[in-house]
């Protein structure tokens, strides 16, 4: 048995693990799970990963769970070239920074922002109130300023002169507010040229592909996922706003 990946392409660490794969020709058998249809809730994907989440990897009789886990796993495993986890400790250093940095800033503000402008209408049946939306953009843009002036200051990539992994996973979670209609690269020239730079590297094409079916999550209706699902995403949402 070879290497699978269990993934859903609208999930963002999920991209990151498709791209990062695909662009260093790691091979592996693409395993979907529709997070909408419920198919992370299943005893059959429980086997793979008792936290019911995707991403997730099988390796044989070894699993793994947690997108940068799975990352750091197939850096060593298939020994990717240097810039993407660098051996230089403080290169490295910068790119663990990052890498726990953002499951609070940028991934936290983006995918509030995500779920609650996609997915909040569609259990209300209203629009999302326009003062709600302009305060989920505010605390967005202030994870931003930190991302530019911290994070990525006048460099061409987050550890220095190529691009790594904390590059990655940070724009696959820009694009998640990006799909939702909020486009924050257009006011933003230093992170825009990033945005270029980090696509270039990893291949444009292959970067389109992975997020062909997010930019068109605004055709999603209720009937798209299951209503057990719904019912979650609901309360948690509502208990957000």
């Amino acid at each position: 048995m070879g290497l699978e990946l269990y993934l859903d392409l609208l999930s963002q660490p999920c991209r990151a693990l498709y791209i990062f794969a695909r662009s260093n020709n790691i091979p592996f058998e693409f395993k979907r799970v529709q997070l909408a249809k419920g198919q992370h809730k299943t005893e059959e994907f429980r086997k793979v990963n008792v936290l019911m989440k995707v991403p997730a990897l099988r390796d044989g009789s070894f699993t793994l769970a947690e997108s940068i886990a799975i990352l750091l796993y197939l850096v060593q495993k298939f020994k990717t070239p240097d810039h993407w986890y660098p051996s230089d400790l403080q290169k490295r250093a910068r790119v663990d920074e990052y890498l726990s940095w953002q499951h609070v800033n940028i991934r936290a503000k983006g995918s509030k922002l995500f779920l609650t402008k996609v997915l909040l209408p569609l259990i209300t049946g209203q629009p999302l109130p326009p003062e709600k939306l302009e305060f989920l953009t505010e605390e967005l843009n202030v994870a931003l300023k930190q991302f530019e002036e911290k994070f990525l200051q006048d460099k061409p990539f987050i550890a220095g002169s190529e691009v790594s992994l904390a590059d990655l996973v940070a724009l696959v979670e820009l694009m998640q507010p990006v799909c939702a209609g909020y486009d924050l690269f257009e006011e933003r020239p230093k992170l825009k040229e990033w945005r270029r730079r980090v696509e270039e590297a990893v291949g444009k094409q292959l970067f389109q592909e992975a997020h062909e079916e997010i930019m068109n999550v605004k055709n999603l209706t209720a009937d798209h996922f299951a209503p057990e699902l719904m019912e979650n995403f609901k309360q948690q949402l509502l208990k957000q706003n």
